[in-house]
């Protein structure tokens, strides 16, 4: 593996988690996926996003985080192929953002998977559960809107 690829895992989870875990995605895999409609886009600065990690996304920005890739994760509710299998944000090293990620992970506990890239810069924030996606998204932009009154904010 090259250096730039390495991932460092930040967060912490309990093996009886990552156990679940797999066994939902074992479940996730054997389930029937009928299309019931397509992703909700949104413009965000010139990029079409997923409609449910948009506020998340604004919020961040908001608290002056850089972000460069995004999924709302897949859902039985929507089109299921062509999208990450978990809810994730990619946040650019920055002056804010390693207090922003102690702090998500505080607020947001065992359904936050962290990991940073020391090669790249950059920290991974994701839903532990894909059933977990969808408030996976609305707890990051709330978190996101809170960290600005926080005194991990500077």
């Amino acid at each position: 593996m090259l250096e730039a690829e390495k991932e460092l895992l930040i967060s912490q989870q309990s093996s009886n988690l990552w156990t679940r875990r797999r066994r939902e995605l074992a479940a996730w895999i054997e389930c029937p996926k009928p299309i019931t409609a397509g992703k909700a886009l949104c413009d965000f600065n010139g990029v079409y996003v997923d409609a449910a990690i948009y506020p998340a996304l604004m919020a961040l920005q908001e608290a002056s985080i850089p972000t460069e890739f995004s999924c709302a994760g897949v859902s039985i509710l929507d089109e299921a192929d062509d999208h990450s299998l978990y809810a994730y944000v990619t946040m650019l090293d920055g002056p804010v953002t390693e207090y922003f990620v102690q702090y998500a992970m505080e607020r947001m506990g065992n359904r936050l998977l962290v990991t940073y890239e020391p090669g790249r810069g950059r920290y991974d924030v994701s839903s532990f559960y894909i059933g977990h996606n969808r408030s996976f998204c609305y707890l990051l932009a709330a978190v996101a809107r809170n960290f600005k009154q926080t005194s991990y904010y500077k």
